[in-house]
């Protein structure tokens, strides 16, 4: 529709342009259509899986990476094939950090009711206890084209306790510049908080290290779902270091926060991301995801 709308402004412009110069001009309306529909493009879907079909997560890994379980096999109804390539990425996986032998944290693909109350598989994680850092991204790795655009959403559903307890976190998103690690990158990172009183709400912040925000965000107003239903979460960025940079964060469709500004810091491209994440303070927690979209822009 926004194509429709841009190429009829065009031809507004063009043939009031031919109605003040005559005849004459009526090539400049032809030059300026193909112009505006050399520059326009749709958004294009780069990525989409539902677990189905053939999906399924590699049990034995290489010596080479042992913290690692991967995604596998081709989705039966969207065709896309696991591991996630995107970005230049040709890898990517489960990455089980602090796990205490898959006892502190593990996954699994499971069958659930879905959020259109059908059956559906689902990328299950569990956090039973923290043994230091445990938590358990599935990370795009390897990533080459890190200052493109990039829109990833799914749904999403949690238990219905681990987020309502006195000050805690939760975060199941995030994506990190190179140099983050040694403090000249920059992070973009969601999160469930509670305060004092265990009431949860949303926080959305790009920061050059966890005790350091470059800005923050947070909503109060859009409920967090606390009785273990499914949401959608979205999640845009437009990569720049000036004021034309954007990060945006929906729930449900409603806005969590719509940061315009840097996204990145000393011109840093996107190294990995994080695509789903499972880390907080709070156990047992679990998770489960389902229906992932990733496009090179915002669909309409």
């Amino acid at each position: 529709m926004n194509l429709i709308k841009s190429i009829l402004l065009c031809f507004i412009i063009a043939l009031a342009t031919q109605v003040h110069a005559g005849a004459d001009s009526i090539p400049a309306i032809q030059f300026l259509l193909l112009e505006k529909n050399a520059t326009l493009q749709e958004p294009r879907l780069l990525f989409s899986s539902g677990f189905e079909g053939g999906v399924y997560i590699e049990d034995t890994p290489d010596e080479d990476s042992l913290d690692y379980r991967f995604i596998l096999g081709t989705d039966s109804e969207t065709g896309f094939s696991w591991p996630v390539q995107i970005l230049g990425s040709t890898t990517g996986g489960l990455h089980y950090i602090e796990d205490d032998n898959f006892q502190a944290i593990s996954s699994e693909i499971q069958t659930v009711t879905g959020h259109d109350g059908t059956p559906t598989r689902a990328l299950y994680a569990i956090e039973n206890y923290s043994n230091g850092a445990t938590q358990c991204p599935y990370e795009i790795l390897d990533i080459t084209e890190g200052r493109k655009d990039l829109y990833i959403r799914y749904w999403i559903k949690m238990d219905s306790t681990s987020h309502n307890k006195p000050n805690a976190w939760r975060t199941f998103f995030e994506w990190k510049t190179k140099d983050y690690a040694n403090g000249s990158g920059f992070r973009l990172i969601s999160f469930i908080y509670t305060d004092e009183n265990g009431s949860p709400y949303w926080h959305w912040q790009g920061d050059a290290n966890p005790q350091e925000p470059e800005w923050e965000i947070d909503n109060k107003t859009i409920p967090v779902p606390v009785n273990g239903e499914w949401f959608l979460t979205e999640f845009y960025w437009h990569w720049s270091e000036g004021k034309d940079g954007r990060a945006l964060w929906k729930i449900n469709g409603q806005v969590v926060g719509d940061h315009y500004g840097p996204t990145t810091r000393n011109s840093k491209p996107i190294d990995f991301i994080m695509m789903t994440q499972l880390y907080g303070d709070s156990n047992p927690k679990h998770q489960w995801i389902d229906d992932i979209e990733i496009w090179d822009s915002i669909p309409q």
